[in-house]
C-alpha cells in the first residue's frame, strides 16, 4: 500500500540513526535532506566547533611550554588554511553518512521533504507514501528583532568567514557563546561577550558559572553581564553595536547565539494535525510519537535535551519500536554535557541548587586548586571539582567539573552517576595519582556554606 515503511525528513544525527537502524530490521527506508548530511553537528556544530576550540588553544600551549624547558618559535595563525582543513574533514564526514545509509539500503532524496498528508509526502516533486513517517529536522539559529540585524552572523555562517575578524562581538550566554568567545580570544581578537542576564550559562551549577565567568576575564574576555545588543549599525567598514545601558561598542562582526528554535516551519505538520509547542517545537510523548499517530519526530525539533547522542538514541529508540516489536522510550535522566569553553565544563546529574529544590537535604564537595600542568607554566588558572549528594540515600545526584578535559572526564564519571553509585562507592574507589579526575574519588570534607573564599586545596 506505501512506497515505503519508514519516511525520514532529516539526514542529522538522529535520522540518520533512526532510518539504519530501521533498515537493519527489513523496512523500506527512504531518507530526505535538502542540506548537507549529518545535521547541525557534523557541519555547524559539535565537530567544527571542537575543531576550532583545538585550533585556539595552541595559543596558550605554546606560552605554557616555557616552564617545562621548550623554545618555541616565531608563530603566526593562519585562518584560511584552518578553514579548509576543518571543510575537507565535514566533507569527508558528509562521505560517511553517505555511505551508511547506501549500505542500509535506504534511498536518499537530496531535496526538501514536505507533508501532504499523514502519509504522503512531497520530496523533490515526487509524491511518496510511507506507513510511518520521522521528522527530525533539528533547530535553526534565533536572530533576535532589532534595527541592523541582518548585520551579524549565526552560528552557521561564522564556520564560514572568508577571514578572521580582529574586533568581535558576541551576543549570547549559552554554551555557544561561550565557546565562540574562547575561540576568538584563543585566535588573537578582541572579545565582548554580552549577556541579558546577571550570569551566563543558565541551568548549569553556579559554582561553575561564576568561576567559568572569572576565568574568562583573565584570559582577556570582556563580559559584560545585564545587557544587550539594542542596534546595529555600519560605520566604515566597521559595526557600531548599541547597547541597552545606552553604551557602544565597535567591531568587524557581530555573532548571534542566543538560541536555537525548532526548525518546524513549512514541513505541514500542523495540516496533518501534529502538535507543536508555543516555541515551534514539535510535541511528542514519551515514545517521540506526535499527536499523529504515524508521525514521530526526535532531536533538537521536540526541543527536550538538545544533545546530539540524545537525538541518535531517540532515533534507535523510534526505530526499536516500529520495527523490532521493541517499544522503547528513550532514557533522559542524567545526561552528561559539556561546554568547550576555555576552560572547559563538564556535568552530570544536578546542579546543587536543582538538588536542593529536589531531595531537599544534600551534601556537596568541592575542590579548587591549581592543575598540576600549571604549577610550571605559571599560568593562573584553577580547576574545579564537585560532587552533590543525596544525603538519605548517599547516592551521588551531580558531578561537575571545570578544567581542561572537562568533557572526557565526567564522561567517566556520568557511568557510575547513571548507575546510581553512592559517595561511599565513590570513597572506595582507588584514583590514578597524579591526575585531576583522582579529585572525584577523594573529596572528603563537607563544603561549608557559602562557598568559603580563597579555598584551594591540591590534588593527591
Amino acid at each position: 500500500m506505501f512506497d515505503y515503511d519508514f519516511f525520514v525528513i532529516g539526514a542529522g544525527s538522529g535520522g540518520v540513526r533512526a532510518a539504519r537502524v530501521a533498515a537493519s530490521y527489513g523496512a523500506r527506508v527512504a531518507v530526505a535532506e535538502d542540506r548537507d548530511l549529518g545535521g547541525t553537528c557534523v557541519n555547524v556544530g559539535c565537530v567544527p566547533k571542537k575543531l576550532m576550540v583545538m585550533a585556539s588553544h595552541f595559543a596558550e600551549d605554546f606560552e605554557d611550554a616555557a616552564g617545562f624547558g621548550w623554545t618555541v618559535g616565531e608563530r603566526r595563525f593562519d585562518w584560511a588554511r584552518l578553514i579548509a582543513n576543518k571543510d575537507a574533514e565535514i566533507a569527508r564526514l558528509n562521505g560517511i553518512y553517505g555511505r551508511l545509509l547506501a549500505n542500509a539500503g535506504a534511498t536518499l532524496y537530496e531535496a526538501r521533504a514536505r507533508l501532504l498528508d499523514r502519509h504522503a509526502i512531497e520530496v523533490g516533486g515526487a509524491r511518496v507514501t510511507a506507513r510511518h513517517i520521522l521528522v527530525a529536522t533539528g533547530g535553526w539559529p534565533v536572530v533576535p528583532e532589532i534595527p541592523g540585524a541582518e548585520l551579524a552572523i549565526t552560528s552557521n555562517e561564522v564556520f564560514h568567514l572568508d577571514r578572521m575578524p580582529a574586533r568581535v562581538v558576541i551576543v549570547g550566554g549559552g554554551y555557544i557563546a561561550v565557546e565562540f568567545a574562547g575561540i576568538f580570544n584563543g585566535l588573537g581578537a578582541e572579545v565582548v561577550q554580552l549577556y541579558r542576564g546577571p550570569l551566563f550559562l543558565r541551568g548549569f551549577d553556579d559554582d561553575l558559572r561564576r568561576m567559568l565567568a572569572e576565568e574568562m576575564r583573565k584570559k582577556g574576555v570582556d563580559l559584560r553581564f545585564d545587557v544587550n545588543a539594542a542596534a546595529i549599525e555600519k560605520t566604515g567598514t566597521s559595526l557600531r553595536v548599541a547597547l541597552t545601558d545606552g553604551g557602544a561598542v565597535e567591531a568587524d562582526c557581530v555573532l548571534f547565539a542566543i538560541g536555537r528554535a525548532p526548525a518546524s516551519r513549512g514541513l505541514g505538520l500542523e495540516e496533518v494535525g501534529v502538535e507543536l509547542d508555543e516555541k515551534g517545537a514539535v510535541v511528542v510523548d514519551r515514545y517521540s510519537r506526535t499527536t499523529a499517530e504515524n508521525i514521530f519526530a526526535v532531536g533538537d525539533l521536540t526541543d527536550r535535551i538538545n544533545l546530539t547522542p540524545v537525538a541518535i538514541r531517540e532515533g534507535q529508540a523510534v526505530a526499536e519500536t516500529l520495527f523490532n516489536d521493541n517499544p522503547t522510550a528513550p532514557d533522559h535522566d542524567y545526561v552528561a554535557s559539556a561546554v568547550f569553553g576555555q576552560p572547559a565544563i563538564g556535568s552530570v546529574g544536578y546542579a546543587e541548587a536543582a538538588a536542593r529544590a529536589k531531595f531537599g537535604a544534600i551534601d556537596v564537595y568541592k575542590a579548587v586548586f591549581k592543575p598540576m600542568r600549571h604549577t610550571l607554566s605559571g599560568r593562573d588558572e584553577r580547576t574545579l571539582v564537585k560532587l552533590i549528594v543525596e544525603r538519605a540515600s548517599d547516592r551521588v545526584v551531580g558531578a561537575h567539573m571545570l578544567g581542561p578535559e572537562a568533557g572526557e572526564i565526567i564522561q567517566g564519571i556520568a557511568i557510575a552517576v547513571k548507575c546510581g553509585a553512592t559517595k561511599a562507592q565513590f570513597d572506595a574507589t582507588v584514583g590514578i595519582h597524579p591526575t585531576t579526575a583522582e579529585e572525584f574519588v577523594t573529596l572528603r570534607e563537607k563544603d561549608p556554606e557559602p562557598f568559603p573564599e580563597g579555598h584551594d586545596s591540591a590534588p593527591g
